[in-house]
């Protein structure tokens, strides 16, 4: 299911619309959302930490982040949950992906990284996913810098009282307020889709972080 995001769209209605397709989870006791990922939960500590914003910084755009998009959208599917996925630049492919997956995503479709911004605000008050991703990744820097450091520490607000986790993908360090801040790192060649999954070329390394538990070694 996927919204565009316009600037006329009806916020009430567009709120009772969330609420009815996609059902309030019950709290999670846990303070991290496993992916299952073994080179994502297993850098990070276990997964990804809920109540918080994670920001993982992928400098190529060669399609790493893409890949991440794709297995967390199957993970979503797998373990019965709903994924809301911001699409900064209208930009993902779902092309390939089993139907089936595809219910348990909610694709906010934006023009503009401003528009992203704002429906990570509406999602997140509403409180109605495990996982929200912001795909930032592919809009021109000079868009990015327009965007108010008040604005990412209002979204941290906003999901350090949820069981929510916010992943935040961009092309540089630009989210203050990031908890968890990572880099996307790929050892792609020509060789890699012939021979091999692409997820297992991904490396992720901890930039920095405000939770003991992550490993970084």
């Amino acid at each position: 299911m996927f919204f565009p995001m316009a600037a006329s769209a009806k916020i009430i209605d567009l709120r009772n619309l969330l609420a009815e397709r996609f059902p309030h989870p019950s709290l999670a006791t846990a303070t991290h959302l496993i992916s299952g990922l073994s080179f994502l939960d297993e850098r990070i500590g276990g997964g990804l930490p809920r109540g918080a914003i994670t920001e993982l910084i992928s400098s190529r755009t060669s399609g790493g982040s893409a890949s991440l998009i794709r297995a967390l959208v199957h993970c979503a599917y797998r373990d019965h949950y709903f994924l809301a996925l911001i699409d900064g630049c209208d930009s993902f492919d779902p092309c390939g992906l089993d139907n089936a997956w595809l219910q348990h995503l909610l694709w906010v479709r934006c023009s503009k990284a401003s528009e992203a911004v704002k429906a990570a605000d509406l999602l997140l008050r509403d409180g109605n996913f495990p996982l929200v991703i912001v795909d930032l990744v592919l809009n021109a820097p000079e868009e990015l810098r327009k965007i108010p450091q008040t604005n990412w520490y209002r979204l941290q607000r906003l999901v350090e009282v949820l069981p929510t986790a916010c992943l935040v993908l961009t092309r540089y360090e630009m989210v203050s307020s990031a908890q968890l801040k990572l880099v996307l790192e790929n050892l792609w060649d020509i060789q890699t889709f012939e021979t091999e999954d692409a997820l297992s070329r991904l490396q992720i390394v901890v930039k920095r972080s405000h939770f003991r538990s992550i490993i970084t070694s």
